[in-house]
């Protein structure tokens, strides 16, 4: 029997698991993973970015966890030799219009005690020669990282404490018998004294086998953010990254420009309804998960409510063409030949079923057991953070 069953091998599955070995140890800790490796899905394909934490509502645990994760995610590759370059990044205001909005995350990342500042556009050009802004925010503290990387390093932790890493198992059920859990796999029942289940796209399936009498008020909404990569011949155009001012209403940053980790520059991601929770392009279509969403209140409430976004999502996902506009309002000199397709990203977006955007990280206990439901960006950047706080649960 296993004492601790953490679902998933992402980046707060593994960070999870690993801060339970470090609290209680010698105790069984066993995770498990549907797919053959860490990091398939959310943070493996992601912008590899570790956020400041000057965007979050005040208080919030994104703000909370945002900040004093991007320290101890920096820190965590340092010691363990893992890529990480402080590049800082400009927020720029591309006209007038947007100038207010750029003053309040100012503000907001003050609140948060987050290292920002506004400057000229004289100076945002010394860093960004390139760039078009006539306002812009530096924050320092911003930083690319190699989140495959930590994912890997973190599995070899749990296994060096003398803990398991499962792959290719998935959990198709559960029951409760007394103080235990029994999860379902293809093979073998797994009995565990306490789950966490970290299942990222599919988070509200796996709490819902531990909820049956007592079903979830959220459903999972996948969303796909798509990318391209610059050309290796344009790549100068960006020194470090570049962001839009953010719409206040939505919990995406917008399609802005990233040096990543691993070389190359990324462009997006935008955001448009996946047709899968695994839906990394138009043609990969999963009947189950779209009647899932297609059949929940809470998203043609949610729709409806942007539904001129969507539409402008939509056909820039269609068009290279606008995909190259949006990143011309940032650099002008991008143009569609500069952009080479890469590899897209699904969002799992936790919808109430009033249509209101979780944007917070949710988690939620049944029993003995913890459920991560939400856990949007920066959650990468707060893993160890996040990791902390639900080993505290778990092990209580």
């Amino acid at each position: 029997m296993t004492k601790y069953a953490v679902i998933g091998a992402g980046i707060i599955g593994l960070a999870t698991a690993r801060e339970i070995g470090r609290l209680d140890p010698g105790a069984d800790v066993l995770v498990v993973e549907k797919e053959d490796r860490v990091a398939a899905h959310q943070t493996g394909r992601n912008s590899g970015v570790i956020h400041s934490g000057v965007y979050y509502v005040p208080g919030s645990r994104k703000a909370q966890m945002g900040r004093a994760g991007a320290e101890s995610m920096a820190r965590f590759a340092e010691e363990n030799g893992i890529s990480l370059q402080r590049t800082g990044k400009l927020i720029v205001a591309t006209n007038d219009s947007e100038l207010p909005a750029m003053e309040r995350v100012l503000q907001r990342g003050l609140d948060n005690g987050v290292p920002v500042r506004r400057i000229s556009v004289e100076e945002a050009r010394e860093y960004e020669p390139h760039v078009n802004a006539v306002g812009a925010l530096r924050v320092e503290s911003t930083a690319i990282i190699d989140y495959i990387g930590v994912c890997e390093r973190l599995a070899e932790m749990i296994v060096e404490r003398g803990g398991q890493v499962r792959f290719s198992t998935e959990i198709i059920g559960a029951e409760r018998r007394g103080e235990q859990t029994i999860l379902h796999t293809g093979s073998d029942p797994i009995t565990a004294d306490v789950v966490v289940s970290c299942a990222g796209l599919y988070a509200d399936r796996v709490a819902g086998f531990d909820s049956e009498d007592d079903p979830l008020p959220y459903r999972v909404v996948p969303f796909r953010g798509e990318y391209y990569e610059l050309t290796a011949d344009r790549e100068y155009l960006v020194n470090g990254l570049i962001y839009p001012v953010p719409n206040p209403d939505l919990p995406f940053l917008g399609v802005h420009l990233t040096r990543m980790a691993r070389g190359g520059v990324h462009a997006g991601p935008n955001a448009v309804l996946a047709l899968s929770r695994e839906g990394y392009d138009w043609k990969s279509i999963h009947r189950k998960d779209l009647v899932d969403s297609l059949k929940f209140a809470g998203f043609w409430r949610m729709a409806r409510a942007n539904f001129g976004v969507g539409v402008m999502e939509v056909r820039r996902s269609l068009s290279r063409k606008r995909f190259a506009a949006s990143l011309a309002e940032l650099v002008p000199a991008v143009r569609e030949q500069d952009l080479v397709p890469s590899a897209s990203g699904v969002r799992a977006q936790l919808l109430g079923v009033d249509g209101t955007i979780i944007d917070d990280f949710l988690i939620q206990r049944r029993g003995r057991n913890l459920h991560v439901l939400n856990a949007p960006s920066p959650a990468a950047t707060a893993a160890l953070e996040i990791g902390a706080h639900i080993a505290g649960e778990a092990v209580s």
